[in-house]
């Protein structure tokens, strides 16, 4: 899309020139058209993300406590926060 082309469409649209030109920045970088990303964006949107999985963080704390006695725990936290 040339620059007066860029000028009348964010005029019709109402957008900001420097939104349009970011857009079309990144629509040239990920190697889609603008039109495109306006086309899949409201689907993309409109979706739950899909869960996938647990985090690496908590898949390696997982088991950490089957061997804590809860009465240690519990005094623990009670000299803690004492």
């Amino acid at each position: 899309m040339s620059p007066r082309n860029l000028n009348a469409f964010s005029a019709i649209m109402g957008f900001e020139m420097s939104k349009l030109t970011r857009g079309k920045r990144y629509a040239n970088q990920h190697v889609v058209s603008i039109s495109r990303m306006v086309e899949t964006h409201p689907a993309s949107v409109a979706q739950p993300p899909v869960p996938t999985g647990v985090p690496p963080v908590l898949r390696s704390l997982r088991g950490t406590l089957k061997k804590a006695e809860l009465k240690e725990y519990r005094k623990h936290l009670i000299e803690k926060y004492r």
